[in-house]
């Protein structure tokens, strides 16, 4: 029975880290445009996923995964000539936010995705529970 609260933990620690993933994809959506009250535009955050080691359950190859940080991304900003925005420098050059609209998306699927496929995992352990407490019976 401890097995089964395992691959239940596992399941729960994926949804939960995809569930942080697209929160910060919709927080990259959300900003695409945006700039803070320094002038600065916005910087893409990117979620860090880090394996919750543990030697004796990776032999048995179970894995958990936790959200080590949500850290900025360090790409550099989209530069576009606009002289006639007030943002643009001496040259007429715009610095704007580094998030990209179709790799953002591919995250947002992605993560949708994984976040599935752990749900899945998750109810089929919970069947595999519930059909053996009914041989039990």
């Amino acid at each position: 029975m401890n097995d089964l609260f395992r691959a239940f933990e596992i399941s729960a620690s994926g949804m939960f880290a995809q569930r942080i993933r697209m929160n910060t994809v919709a927080s990259n959506l959300a900003n695409y445009e945006s700039y803070k009250e320094t002038g600065e535009p916005f910087r893409k955050l990117e979620v860090v996923f880090e394996a919750v080691y543990d030697p004796e359950r990776l032999g048995k190859g179970e894995v958990p995964v936790r959200v080590a940080a949500i850290r900025e991304s360090d790409a550099p900003f989209k530069i576009v000539f606009d002289p006639s925005d007030p943002r643009a420098d001496a040259q007429g050059f715009v610095r704007k936010p580094n998030v990209d609209l179709v790799k953002e998306m591919v995250d947002m699927i992605s993560a949708v995705r994984s976040y599935e496929a752990n749900l899945n995992a998750f109810n089929l352990t919970r069947d595999m529970a519930q059909r053996t407490l009914e041989l039990w019976r």
